[in-house]
């Protein structure tokens, strides 16, 4: 057992142990030394690169998946789960990214679903059922109503609802998977909030992100897997951004962020007062070749509408594109493609992926033209310009016919870009392009596009993530609600600059120089 790192009382039993799991499937080997260690009140980030292992120990310990070997104690007591409901008796509970509830029914009908309280007669309690939801609200100090549909929640407001009926079925280790993936800031510091009030309250947290700001932020204690194994246990105060990573990635990273110093050249986008009325407006700025030009701001401020609308998915009401010094048809996104534009969009599996279809048919979606022979495809022809794209990006598969939705995140991503690459862009357009993805894919993407503005492409790069706008952009773009609020360039370019003008306040350098 594992010393306790929160100052517990001497003997205390840790809420969770899970000793050299291991886990097959067929002649692959998903798990085979799965070690946590999960004392009460605790936050511990469970990190690794997509791969290493840490969905299969998640499932294992929600019971979905038995393991072929190893041990498992929950508050010192051997236990072995044959499925999911084992898991939430011995007080186990998973949120995950995605919150599966009934949307016609209310909170407190979602909460207590197949377990209502009924009367003598057999009816249902509904307020007794309401009251008891309302005060697990207030306890995790959120202002929703038990009586509300959860229908038109928001993705934070669902999972609160999650949380609330794991604390309903006494759940004391809960397992958090990527919860703040798809959140903003706000809500991402209400989540943070709630997770310290269970913390106070004992419950063990397992929180597992690809964002490492947030584990110094919230985790007390780190895991590390590697290729099936957890190869490092930390405290949080031990480790560092950098250690974590080369740790992660198994070699030392010499430059996570390998911005390269070009020299910018002719301009080869220019967007001039574009606006589409009451999503954005007024909306001017130029990209050069060999330049990263970041577009920052909070969610919702108008910036994957801008990007949409400039590549022609999305109309707009007035306003101009101009690729390489000519006018864009708006409103064509095959007139866009033809003049140089590519576009990877945010949601890679609903809008940049035929997830069914293999890794060289989404390969050649953008191309097919160039693939036809006396009016057929080959699919030799689509399988080398995957393969080609592949080596490119350091695609890792075993086959360029297996189909999208085998992939890792971070490979589904390469296949993307590789597709808009694959077009022979001028001029790239790429939404969140490490969303969701592993510190070693998003080295690999990051190194990616060096190389293409070191090749003299424009790059217009979409993202919420502040470390990465001010490790990889020449200048950065803020929108607030709608508006460009401030053009800053790399050398003077701040946490807190960005984030003023993300929020419509002045310029806290001015201020101060004032």
């Amino acid at each position: 057992m594992s010393p306790s790192p929160l100052n517990l009382a001497p003997g205390t039993t840790p809420r969770l142990e899970l000793r050299n799991a291991r886990k097959n499937f067929g002649a692959v080997r998903a798990l085979e030394n799965g070690t946590l260690t999960l004392w009460p009140g605790e936050v511990h980030a469970l990190l690794g690169e997509n791969g290493a292992g840490k969905s299969t120990l998640v499932k294992i310990l929600a019971g979905v998946h038995q393991p072929d070997g190893g041990e498992l104690r929950v508050d010192g007591q051997p236990r072995q789960f044959a499925r999911p409901s084992d898991a939430i008796d011995a007080g186990i509970a998973v949120i995950y990214q995605e919150p599966t509830l009934f949307p016609e029914l209310s909170i407190a009908e979602n909460i207590y679903m197949g377990r209502q309280p009924l009367d003598r007669f057999g009816r249902i309690r509904a307020e007794t059922m309401q009251h008891a939801v309302q005060e697990m609200l207030a306890s995790l100090g959120v202002n929703l109503q038990a009586t509300q549909s959860v229908r038109g929640l928001s993705i934070a407001d669902q999972q609160v609802v999650e949380i609330a009926k794991a604390l309903s079925l006494n759940a004391n280790v809960l397992i958090m998977d990527e919860p703040t993936a798809a959140l903003s800031r706000p809500e991402v510091e209400r989540l943070f909030a709630i997770a310290e009030r269970l913390r106070a309250a004992n419950v063990a947290i397992l929180f597992i992100t690809h964002r490492l700001e947030e584990v110094f932020r919230l985790a007390q204690r780190i895991t590390i897997m590697r290729d099936g194994a957890a190869v490092h246990f930390a405290e949080t105060h031990e480790m560092t951004h950098d250690s974590i990573v080369s740790r992660m990635v198994g070699r030392d990273l010499a430059s996570y962020y390998p911005k390269a110093e070009v020299e910018p050249g002719e301009i080869a986008l220019a967007v001039r007062r574009l606006t589409r009325r009451g999503v954005f407006k007024d909306i001017s700025f130029t990209v050069r070749r060999g330049e990263i030009v970041a577009l920052a701001g909070l969610v919702g401020a108008g910036r994957s509408e801008v990007a949409r609308a400039i590549f022609g998915v999305d109309p707009v009401d007035s306003g101009d594109v101009q690729i390489k010094g000519k006018s864009l048809l708006l409103g064509d996104p095959a007139a866009a493609v033809r003049a140089g534009l590519a576009l990877v969009p945010e949601d890679r599996r609903q809008q940049g992926l035929a997830l069914d279809m293999s890794i060289a048919h989404n390969a050649a979606l953008t191309v097919l033209k160039r693939l036809v022979h006396w009016g057929l495809i080959s699919n030799q022809s689509e399988r080398n310009l995957a393969q080609d794209w592949g080596r490119k990006l350091k695609l890792k598969a075993h086959s360029m016919d297996v189909p999208a939705s085998t992939l890792s995140g971070g490979n589904q991503q390469k296949v993307v870009l590789g597709k808009w690459l694959a077009t022979h862009p001028d001029v790239l357009i790429i939404d969140e392009p490490t969303r969701g993805i592993d510190v070693g894919a998003k080295a690999e993407v990051y190194q990616t596009l060096t190389e293409l503005v070191k090749n003299g492409m424009a790059v217009l790069m979409i993202s919420s993530e502040l470390p990465e706008v001010l490790g990889m952009a020449d200048r950065i773009l803020v929108m607030n609600e709608g508006r460009l609020t401030a053009d800053i360039p790399r050398a003077q370019a701040d946490e807190a600059r960005i984030m003023a003008a993300a929020l419509g306040q002045s310029d806290p350098h001015s201020r101060s120089a004032a």
